[in-house]
């Protein structure tokens, strides 16, 4: 089983090692004394440096990482192509997500998924992309997997996406014990966690849908829903 070490760094970006026994990959990796002091702590060998898709605030670690390892650069859309990355005999599947960029991938293994700036733990990110219907499509693929599944995002915006998450729904109990449960030393959260809390998660929610007609928001399809909780956002 592989395992996965989050690094705080900027303001609340989050970066991320997979890793074995021997070796290590880094996705969106800024952090990056902490994620060197780690990978000499454990003898670990950085062989790959990904991203979840290239906005500079998830790349700047690129370059001081090859330069101190020599580990090669792979690109999200050279990762999608053959949808998984091999680490000591073990599959990291990567998940095609446009929407926020046209390139964002996420990176799924052993139930834990590194999502970047597509599903943030209680919102999603912006439509920078401009297709809203491939952002919504991710969010579906994304929301098909185990509900166990845990969610390690691109930023720390919990406390942000609660706040609006109550906006919309301030009767649902289910905002205070995400809340409570946030560490922002290990921040994640579970797939069923988000559809109980997370908006832009909950189109299908009969609660949300009488929320959205009560706005007299279009309701009539998912995608209509979707994009109803998005021009909310």
């Amino acid at each position: 089983m592989l395992s996965i070490r989050q690094f705080k760094y900027s303001s609340d970006n989050l970066a991320y090692l997979i890793h074995g026994k021997r070796e290590a990959i880094a996705i969106d990796g800024g952090a990056v004394e902490d994620i060197l002091s780690y990978l000499s702590s454990k003898d670990l060998r950085l062989f790959s440096i990904t991203n979840t898709h290239d906005h500079p605030d998830h790349t700047p670690g690129n370059g001081r990482l090859i330069e101190e390892t020599g580990a090669s650069l792979l690109l999200p859309s050279e990762a999608v192509v053959n949808r998984e990355i091999q680490l000591e005999g073990e599959a990291i599947h990567v998940v095609p997500t446009p929407g926020h960029t046209l390139d964002s991938v996420a990176f799924h293994v052993d139930g834990c998924l590194i999502t970047g700036d597509t599903l943030f733990n209680g919102t999603v990110g912006n439509c920078f992309s401009g297709d809203l219907e491939a952002f919504f499509k991710s969010i579906k693929r994304l929301m098909a997997l185990p509900e166990s599944t845990v969610v390690y995002a691109g930023h720390d915006y919990v406390e942000y996406a609660m706040a609006f998450a109550r906006v919309i729904e301030p009767e649902n109990p289910e905002i205070d014990r995400f809340l409570k449960a946030h560490d922002p030393g290990h921040v994640r959260s579970t797939l069923i966690q988000e559809k109980h809390v997370n908006p832009y998660l909950r189109f299908n929610d009969p609660k949300m849908i009488r929320i959205l007609e009560k706005r007299g928001m279009p309701i009539n399809t998912e995608f209509e829903r979707w994009e109803s909780i998005m021009q909310i956002g």
